[in-house]
C-alpha cells in the first residue's frame, strides 16, 4: 500500500450521515436496501428491504433469527436480533443491481447492542480509545483469487492462460481481467473510496485492489462491502472470487494487511523525525507496535481465524519462490518479511492477517493490543528478526492460536468488550472447526498411508 497518510481523509468522516434514509435512497433511485451485518466469522447476513419500508428500517430496524444467521451467540429460543442501520454507511450499489443500496447495521437484542456483533465490538473499542483522545485510522489490502470450478469441484485460476511461474504484476494477466478489475475500480471511485491501484498478485489468479485509508470503522465497513462487491461482480462474469487464505497449496496465499495509525485532535501521533531507530516513529508508535508484537500469538486467532490460514503462514516455499507471510512476531523497516512492517513514519503495517479475517474483530483486537503497549510503556527492542531477544513464533495451527487467545486477557478482553462470554464462544467455535477438519480423512492421508504399512 502506497498512500499518503499524513493527513486524515475528509471523505472518511462518519458525521456526514444522511438524516433520512428514505429520502436519500429515493434521490439515488434506490428501490431496495440490503440491511447487512456480519457474524463472528465474517459471513454477511442481510435482508432486502424495499424503499417503501425505509422509515421502518431506520427507526425500528429489521429482525433476524440470530441462531439461524450464524455465529452470533444465540440459541433457537433466544429473542430476535434487530438490525439497526448506521446511516453513515449507506452505499448505493448500482453496479451490482440497478436500484440497490447497502447499509451496515448494528444488531440489538431487546433494545441493547448485541455484544456478539463484530461491529458493536469494534465500536466499543473505538469509544475506549476516544476516552483517551485517540482515534484509530486504518487501511486494508484486500487480496483474493478469481477461480473457476470443474464438474468434480476442482478449482483452477479463472484465467486459463495465467500459468506463469512468477505472475506478479504481469501486464498481460492484468489486462485479461480488465473488465472485472475496472468494474470494481469504477465502483470504488464512484463511492469516494479513492481506488489508487489494481494489480496482479504473486499467485496465479490472484489480485489486489487498493483504496484509501479512513477511520477504522469506515475501513472495516468498506472491507465487507468490497468483498461483497468483488464476489458479485465476479459471479456476473462466470467466476468465483475467493478470499480463502490458501486455495492452492503451491501458490502464495491471500493476506489482509492492515495499515494502522493513531491520531489526536487531527494530529498524527506516529511520525517523529528524531527517531534514533531510523524508522521515523514516535515513542507512542513504538509502544503501540510493541503491544501488538507481545500479543501476536493470541491476535493470530483473530487475524488468521481458519484452519486454512495456517497453510499460508506455515508455508516454507511457493511456486514463485516466496510466501510473503510472517512466521515470527518481528518488526522492521520497509521489509515485507516481518509481522510488522514500517513503510514510513506515518503508519505501521500489520501483516499477519489473511483474507478470512473479520475486519471488525481484527481492528478491535489490534487496537486493544496496541493500547496495552501504550499504557504499559512497552519497548519493542531494536528492529529486525533478531534483536538480541527471542521473537515469539506465531502459532503453527488454528488450535495453537486459539489456545494463545484463551490465555491472553487483552485480546480476549477485546472480544468481550461489549459483554462477557464472546471470547469463550469464539474460541469454542474455532476449536470445533479445527477438530471437524482434523476428523476428516483427506487425500493427503490416503496417498501417504494407503499402502504404507
Amino acid at each position: 500500500m502506497t498512500v499518503d497518510v499524513s493527513t486524515p481523509p475528509a471523505e472518511a468522516a462518519q458525521d456526514e450521515a444522511p438524516s433520512d434514509l428514505a429520502t436519500r435512497a429515493r434521490a439515488d433511485g434506490v428501490k431496495f436496501l440490503l440491511a447487512l451485518f456480519v457474524d463472528l466469522t465474517g459471513k454477511p447476513c442481510a435482508k432486502l428491504v424495499p424503499v417503501e419500508a425505509a422509515d421502518e428500517l431506520q427507526y425500528e430496524g429489521v429482525g433476524f433469527a440470530g441462531y439461524a444467521a450464524g455465529a452470533m451467540g444465540q440459541q433457537p429460543s433466544d429473542p430476535d436480533l434487530i438490525a439497526l442501520p448506521d446511516l453513515a454507511s449507506y452505499t448505493p450499489l448500482p453496479w451490482v443491481r440497478e436500484g440497490l443500496a447497502l447499509v451496515h447495521c448494528d444488531p440489538h437484542v431487546e433494545g441493547k447492542p448485541w455484544p456478539y456483533a463484530p461491529r458493536v465490538i469494534l465500536k466499543t473499542l473505538l469509544e475506549r480509545a476516544r476516552a483517551q483522545q485517540l482515534e484509530l485510522f486504518a487501511g486494508a489490502e484486500v487480496e483474493y483469487f478469481l477461480v473457476s470450478r470443474d464438474a468434480d469441484g476442482r478449482i483452477a485460476p479463472a484465467d486459463a492462460k495465467d500459468t506463469s511461474a512468477q505472475p506478479c504484476y504481469d501486464a498481460r494477466g492484468l489486462t485479461r481481467m480488465y473488465e472485472h478489475l475496472t468494474a470494481v475500480s469504477t465502483a470504488m471511485n464512484a463511492l469516494g473510496w479513492a481506488n489508487y491501484a489494481n494489480d496482479h498478485e504473486d499467485g496465479n489468479g490472484q489480485f489486489e485492489q487498493n483504496f484509501a485509508y479512513a477511520d477504522a470503522l469506515t475501513t472495516a465497513d468498506r472491507v465487507i462491502t468490497a468483498r461483497y462487491l468483488i464476489s458479485v461482480l465476479a459471479e456476473q462474469r462466470g467466476m468465483t472470487a475467493t478470499f480463502m487464505p490458501k486455495p492452492f497449496s503451491d501458490r502464495t496465499g491471500s493476506g489482509m494487511h492492515l495499515h494502522l495509525s493513531l491520531w489526536r485532535d487531527g494530529a498524527a501521533l506516529f511520525p517523529d523525525g528524531t527517531d534514533e531507530r531510523a524508522l521515523g516513529l514516535s515513542e507512542v508508535a513504538y509502544s503501540f507496535l510493541a503491544g501488538i508484537l507481545e500479543h501476536a500469538p493470541g491476535l493470530q486467532a483473530v487475524l488468521a481465524p481458519t484452519v486454512n490460514s495456517y497453510k499460508r503462514t506455515g508455508a516454507v516455499s511457493t511456486r514463485s519462490g516466496a510466501t510473503w507471510s510472517p512466521r515470527h512476531a518481528s518488526y522492521g523497516g520497509n521489509d515485507r518479511t516481518h509481522f510488522i512492517r514500517v513503510p514510513d513514519g506515518n503508519r505501521i503495517e500489520m501483516r499477519g492477517g489473511d483474507g478470512s479475517a473479520n475486519p471488525y474483530l481484527a481492528l478491535a483486537a489490534a487496537l486493544a493490543a496496541g493500547l496495552d503497549g501504550i499504557e504499559r510503556g512497552l519497548d519493542p527492542g531494536a528492529p529486525g528478526a533478531d534483536d538480541g531477544t527471542k521473537r515469539p513464533e506465531l502459532p503453527l495451527t488454528l488450535l495453537h492460536a486459539v489456545d494463545a487467545l484463551a490465555a491472553d486477557p487483552v485480546v480476549g478482553g477485546a472480544l468481550d468488550a461489549a459483554g462477557p462470554g464472546v471470547c469463550d464462544y469464539f474460541a469454542g467455535l474455532k476449536r470445533e472447526e479445527f477438530f471437524a477438519w482434523h476428523s476428516t480423512v483427506g487425500s493427503w492421508e490416503v496417498d501417504r498411508y494407503l499402502t504404507a504399512f
